[in-house]
């Protein structure tokens, strides 16, 4: 009986279909170097101005975090903060930085506390 159950998950689960949340958005991936590298109050400043940007019209998630540090030589984890924000397309992407509360974030936080930027802008 246990070994029918564990057989009627494994079909159920591999079964059913999970659809991405964010099927074809664009993703928004910014890479931030401090003024003041590792500077731990910097770098909670950004990762929370970040939440914000979830109350921009048509951005569908945000995330930001804290560089994991590596020793493979692969890992760049030069930079100290990581950004990613999801929209559903480039004309959304266009709003989410003009925006005010974007435009805020940037000139308030960013600007002062930020020597360096990447962007990488992919679609799924």
């Amino acid at each position: 009986m246990k070994t029918l159950a564990i057989i009627t998950l494994f079909v159920l689960v591999g079964c059913s279909s999970i659809e991405p949340a964010h099927d074809h958005a664009l993703h928004h991936v910014v890479l931030c170097w401090l003024k003041e590298p590792g500077n731990a109050r910097h770098r909670q400043q950004i990762v929370e101005v970040s939440k914000s940007f979830r109350d921009i019209p048509g951005v569908l998630e945000v995330r930001a975090g804290q560089v994991v540090p590596s020793d493979r030589e692969i890992v760049d984890d030069s930079f100290d903060v990581a950004i990613l924000v999801i929209v559903p397309d480039r004309k959304r992407l266009a709003e989410y930085l003009d925006h005010p509360v974007h435009q805020k974030a940037k000139k308030d936080i960013l600007i002062p506390l930020v020597d360096k930027i990447v962007v990488y802008d992919f679609k799924e």
